[in-house]
């Protein structure tokens, strides 16, 4: 997967699990393997919505390998490994490129001294010798740790290795633009994730395309292709369509995910881990009043063409 780029739709997948927790690794296959029948760029494993941090070192090996070999080199498998130390981290990011990774997902981590300076050298230590392109998460929310727009430009003037940013700081759209401007040397890509929340907003300040968990993520593909082709009123019309299922999608758990990916018969079980909760039946009702709404008569378990959305 030498020399791809980070644009286009990367979605981030979940971990299949069975009723009782362990590891559903052929539900993983069929999920990779729809992906790449769907026409997606890549995928990213052991994001959040992939449970990683409920998931054992073997776990995550695991899962990188059933991965990479459902991909079979047809599209790159971004794997997230960031970890509070940045040893572990740098590790980690070893490991994934020795199992067949395409690269690398990595967010900061909060420290009791927070600085700027402390930032960089994570990613530059991490760096340091590692052969697959990283991908700069910045996603405050879920890190505690703020990357001003300085921070960022940094990162891509002086490590190599960095080869795309992950933008989900809002107000995205004028942190994305503050950042393309700010590439007066050497460009990396901006994917935006977020859920797609606010995605037409980050495509039309410059977006590459997204890195995200959106469930239909053909929905994006089509978003994205549409900005390509200097449409973007087609592009419009389809985030307005399911604007609906991305805000539903939003709520905080990664219960209703799991069971679109159910619902579409790439996981046998919408299982989240303990402490995690599974979806309820009222909540799964309303999800699949509001699917049979946005998507009439239509067969989930198939890629969406253009002529479905």
């Amino acid at each position: 997967m030498d020399g791809f780029e980070f644009k286009g739709v990367f979605p981030i997948l979940v971990t299949p699990f069975a009723a009782d927790e362990s590891l559903d690794l052929d539900s993983m296959k069929r999920v990779v393997r729809f992906m790449v029948e769907a026409g997606m760029d890549g995928v990213t494993v052991l994001g959040v919505l992939g449970e990683v941090n409920r998931l054992t070192d073997l776990d995550k090996e695991r899962v990188i390998a059933t991965a990479v070999e459902a991909a079979a080199g047809r599209i790159p498998v971004i794997v997230g490994t960031s970890h509070s130390g940045t040893r572990a981290c740098r590790e980690l990011s070893r490991k994934a490129a020795d199992l067949g990774a395409g690269g690398v997902m990595i967010a900061p981590s909060r420290e009791p001294t927070p600085g700027e300076q402390k930032i960089f050298e994570f990613y530059m230590r991490v760096a340091d010798g590692l052969d697959v392109p990283i991908v700069v998460q910045d996603h405050p929310a879920s890190t505690q740790t703020f990357m001003s727009v300085p921070l960022l430009l940094r990162l891509v003037d002086e490590i190599p290795q960095v080869r795309c940013i992950k933008e989900e700081h809002p107000p995205t759209p004028q942190k994305l633009a503050a950042l393309i401007n700010g590439m007066t040397g050497r460009r990396v890509t901006l994917l935006q994730g977020l859920g797609a929340l606010y995605g037409l907003f980050d495509l039309e300040r410059g977006a590459d395309g997204f890195m995200t968990g959106f469930a239909f993520p053909e929905v994006l593909r089509a978003m994205v292709g549409a900005t390509q082709q200097g449409s973007m009123e087609q592009a419009r019309a389809w985030y307005e369509r399911f604007l609906p299922l991305i805000v539903f999608e939003q709520q905080p758990g990664l219960a209703i995910r799991k069971e679109i990916y159910r619902l579409r018969g790439l996981i046998t079980s919408n299982q989240v881990r303990h402490p995690g909760r599974s979806i309820d039946e009222a909540t799964a009702e309303q999800l699949r009043q509001l699917i049979d709404h946005v998507l009439p008569d239509v067969d989930l378990s198939r890629p969406l063409s253009t002529n479905a959305l």
